[in-house]
C-alpha cells in the first residue's frame, strides 16, 4: 500500500520537465547573465543577474527562460542547496554557468515552485551526494539521477497550496533567523562596553566612591610587570610529555586545550615552564588578531611557542585585570597602532608591549572589578548558549517543513482536487502522441508530371 496521501502519485523527474532546453532570440537582444555565484541557497532567494548580449553567451554557457528551475550539479554547491527560478530576464531568457542542470517544468503536471521546494529536501540532496562521480573537489550529481528520482506528486491545486504555504512559513523562518543572527554582534559589543567600562573606572565607580579609595593612576607595563620573554622556538610534535601552547589555542581571551601540539625536551621544558597567572600575548599573527591575550591558570603542565610571550605580573597588578585591559578596545587600538606589518602578518615585540599605558586601580579594586566582569560576562555566556540553541532549531525548520510537505502534512487535502494520477496519464498520452508523429514514415510525394 502506497504511504501517499490521497490524489498523489510518485513519479520520475523526467516525466515532469524538459531538460536543458535550448533558446533562441536576435543575437544583439539582451538577455541575463548569471554565473554560480548569482544563485542563492534558500528557498525564497530570487536569482540574480547582469543583462548581457545574447550572441556573447548563448555558445558558452547553459540557457534558461524565466519560470526555469535552475539546479547547480557540481559540489559543493549541490551539497548547498543552490537552486532557484530565474524572473524578470531581458527578453525572458538567460545563460549562466555550464554546471546547471536547467529544468522547464511541463506546467499542465508540476509547477515549478514546487520541484524547486523538492529540490531543497534532504532525501533528495543527501542521496545526490551520495551519488556523485568525478574527482575530488569536481564531483557533479549524475544526469540519470535527477531524471530518474521518484518524486511525490501532489494534485496540482494542491502544489500550489503547499507553494503558498512555504512561502508564508519560510519568509517567517528567514525572519527568525535575521534577527537570531543580530545577537553575536550585539554580545560583541557588550562585552566590548564591559572591558571599557572595567578599565576606566567606570564599572566600579560606585564601589571606589563608598570606599573612599584612591584614584586611578596611569601606568605604563614595565613599570608593574616582572618580566617578558619570548616562548620557544624548538619544533613540537604530536605527542609528547608537555603541550606547547601556541597563538590558535588563544580564544577570544581565554586558553582553548584543543588542537595541542607536545614536546619532550627537558631543557625546553624547564626553560619555557608556565606558572599560573601567567599572561600569554599573542605577538605574530593577522592584523586584526595579533596582541590577543590569555591567561594561564595551571590547567594542566604546559610551556609557551615562540610566536607567545610570557608577561609575568608584579604585586599591583592582577593578571585578570592586565587580561582586560589588553583586551579591551583601547587594548586593541594600542596593538593596531603600534604592530610592524610584514607581507601577510603583523608583529609586536616585547619592548613595544612594556610600552602600554592603561589606568591602574588599587589591587582591591582589580578585585572588585574581576568579580563584576566575570559576572556580567557569565550573564552574557547564557545568552549565547541559547542563541546557539535557538539557532541550531532555525535551522532545522526549512528541512522538517519540506519534509512534511512532500509527506502531504503542510495543508489539507481537497477531496474535490483532481488527482495527479490523471494529470500524469494526460503527459504520457501527449508524449505518446508527441513520440509517434516524429517515428511516423512520410508519404512519398507524386510528381504531377507522371
Amino acid at each position: 500500500m502506497s504511504d501517499l496521501p490521497e490524489g498523489w502519485v510518485s513519479t520520475s523527474i523526467s516525466m515532469l520537465i524538459d531538460l536543458n532546453p535550448k533558446n533562441d532570440i536576435a543575437d544583439d537582444a539582451l538577455a541575463g547573465f548569471m554565473p554560480m555565484s548569482f544563485l542563492g541557497k534558500d528557498f525564497l532567494d530570487i536569482p540574480k543577474f547582469e543583462p548581457r548580449q545574447w550572441g556573447e553567451i548563448k555558445k558558452s554557457y547553459t540557457h534558461f527562460a524565466d519560470g526555469d528551475v535552475l539546479l547547480a550539479k557540481i559540489t559543493p554547491c549541490f551539497e548547498n542547496g543552490k537552486a532557484g527560478i530565474p524572473s524578470g530576464l531581458p527578453n525572458g531568457v538567460g545563460a549562466g554557468s555550464s554546471e546547471y542542470f536547467v529544468c522547464r517544468t511541463r506546467s499542465q503536471v508540476i509547477l515549478p515552485k514546487y520541484l524547486l521546494a523538492y529540490f531543497k529536501t534532504p532525501d533528495f540532496l543527501q542521496l545526490g551526494e551520495s551519488q556523485m562521480t568525478g574527482s575530488v573537489g569536481h564531483k557533479r550529481v549524475p544526469k540519470n539521477y535527477l531524471l530518474d528520482k521518484q518524486i511525490p506528486l501532489a494534485p496540482l491545486n494542491e502544489q500550489k497550496r503547499i507553494a503558498d504555504k512555504l512561502d508564508r512559513l519560510l519568509a517567517k523562518v528567514d525572519a527568525c533567523r535575521e534577527r537570531c543572527d543580530r545577537i553575536p554582534l550585539i554580545l560583541k559589543r557588550f562585552r566590548q562596553s564591559v572591558l571599557t567600562d572595567a578599565t576606566s573606572g567606570e564599572l566600579t565607580e560606585d564601589w571606589r566612591e563608598a570606599q573612599s579609595g584612591e584614584c586611578l593612576r596611569v601606568v605604563t607595563l614595565r613599570d608593574v610587570a616582572t618580566s617578558f620573554s619570548y616562548g620557544s622556538s624548538a619544533k613540537s610534535s604530536p605527542v609528547g610529555d608537555i603541550p606547547v601552547l601556541r597563538m590558535g589555542n588563544i580564544q577570544q581571551g581565554k586558553l582553548d586545550w584543543n588542537d595541542l601540539v607536545f614536546t619532550s625536551n627537558v631543557e625546553e621544558i624547564e626553560k619555557y615552564w608556565l606558572a599560573s597567572g601567567d599572561v600569554l600575548f599573542n605577538r605574530t599573527n593577522s592584523p586584526e588578531l595579533v596582541g590577543k591575550t590569555a591567561i594561564y591558570k595551571g590547567e594542566r603542565s604546559a610551556i609557551y611557542a615562540g610566536y607567545l610571550i610570557r608577561v609575568r605580573c608584579g604585586t599591583s597588578l592582577l593578571p585578570d585585570y592586565l587580561n582586560y585591559c589588553l583586551n579591551s578596545p583601547a587594548g586593541r587600538d594600542y596593538c593596531w597602532q603600534v604592530k610592524s606589518d610584514g607581507v601577510s602578518q603583523s608583529n609586536i615585540n616585547a619592548k613595544k608591549l612594556a610600552a602600554f599605558q592603561f589606568d591602574l586601580p588599587t589591587v582591591e579594586e582589580q578585585q572588585e572589578i574581576v568579580r563584576r566582569v566575570e559576572l556580567l560576562f557569565a550573564y552574557a555566556d547564557r545568552l549565547e548558549t541559547r542563541y546557539q540553541t535557538a539557532r541550531k532549531k532555525c535551522d532545522q525548520l526549512t528541512p522538517a517543513l519540506l519534509e512534511k510537505a512532500f509527506q502531504g502534512e503542510l495543508v489539507p487535502q481537497d477531496p474535490n482536487d483532481e488527482p495527479a494520477s490523471v494529470l500524469l496519464e494526460r503527459i504520457k498520452s501527449l508524449r505518446t502522441n508527441a513520440e509517434a508523429k516524429q517515428t511516423k514514415p512520410q508519404r512519398r510525394k507524386t510528381d504531377p508530371s507522371r
